[in-house]
Parts: structure tokens; C-alpha cells; sequence
């Protein structure tokens, strides 16, 4: 599906686009590595396998231009919540529709699969994060949860 500007496509990932997300969730996240447990950015970056796990248990879709991954985004339906987790987008990217356009068609997945409301989660050190979702309609909803010694705050929208 094309995302509607430039070259820009948003598409579901495959399983040749694996090395690509591992890339993007490594550059993306790679700022912050200090910031997060040892722990906790060996589960946010990903290893070949959970990424293939992931792509079984959830739908992911990657952004593409010019013929290279910048950015992914992986999305799991329990009617009435969807989920969304793992949004990463090549910080040359960042700052771009990119990051949008993965959310929006995430969103749609989840209407498609019959959900009301959507959820995700962040930590505290992702605070640029935090702001692009409330922009785009989502609020804390109150649940912090332990994510390998550091907290995890839950956002919630309303599809």
C-alpha cells in the first residue's frame, strides 16, 4: 500500500525484511542504550529470532523509500484492544511523516480486525515519544508497569 507521499510505502514486513527492522530498532534505540537496563534494550532492540517470533504473534509493517527500510512498527489485535509495539524510525527519518504514517496504518489495521481502542507502551526516557502520541490522540492511561527494572507507561486512544 502506498503511503501517498513521494516514494514513501508502507507495507507488511516479510521475512526478508528482518535484518532491515533489526537495523532500524538498533539505530533508533541506540541514543538511549544508556539510559535503559541492560535488560530491558536487549528486549526493545531484538535478536533474529524474536523478531521472526514477533512476526508470527503480531502484523509488522515496515516504511520504505528508495528502496530501503526506515522505519517499522508491529501490531497485535484482541478485539476490543489492539496493540501496537516496536516503532522504530531511522533517525534520519525522524521528524518526517514517517513515524505518522506507520501509526495511521497500524491504526487501521486494528478498526479492520474489530478493535475499539488501542494501547502502548513507552518508557520514561523515550519523552519525545511520549509527546508524538499524545499528538496523535493517545493519553497516559494511568498503568506503569515493571519493564526489567525500569518503569513502562501505558498510552491508550480510542479507534
Amino acid at each position: 500500500m502506498q503511503s501517498g507521499n513521494e516514494d514513501l510505502f508502507i507495507r507488511p514486513a516479510t521475512s526478508k525484511d528482518v535484518s532491515s527492522i533489526l537495523n532500524c530498532l538498533k539505530e533508533a534505540f541506540g541514543p538511549y542504550q544508556q539510559a535503559y537496563t541492560r535488560e530491558a534494550f536487549s528486549d526493545t532492540i531484538l535478536d533474529t529470532k524474536s523478531v521472526e517470533r514477533r512476526m508470527k504473534e503480531m502484523q509488522l509493517f515496515v516504511a520504505v523509500t528508495g528502496g530501503k527500510v526506515v522505519g517499522t512498527i508491529g501490531c497485535k489485535a484482541k478485539p476490543p484492544e489492539g496493540h501496537l509495539r516496536g516503532m522504530a524510525v531511522l533517525p534520519a527519518s525522524q521528524g518526517t511523516a514517517v513515524a505518522a504514517k506507520l501509526l495511521r496504518v497500524a491504526e487501521d489495521e486494528l478498526r479492520r480486525r474489530s478493535c475499539s481502542f488501542v494501547t502502548l507502551d513507552t518508557t520514561e526516557p523515550l519523552k519525545r515519544a511520549g509527546r508524538f502520541y499524545e499528538k496523535h490522540g493517545y493519553a497516559v492511561s494511568g498503568n506503569v508497569t515493571d519493564f526489567f527494572g525500569m518503569a513502562l507507561i501505558e498510552y491508550k486512544k480510542q479507534l
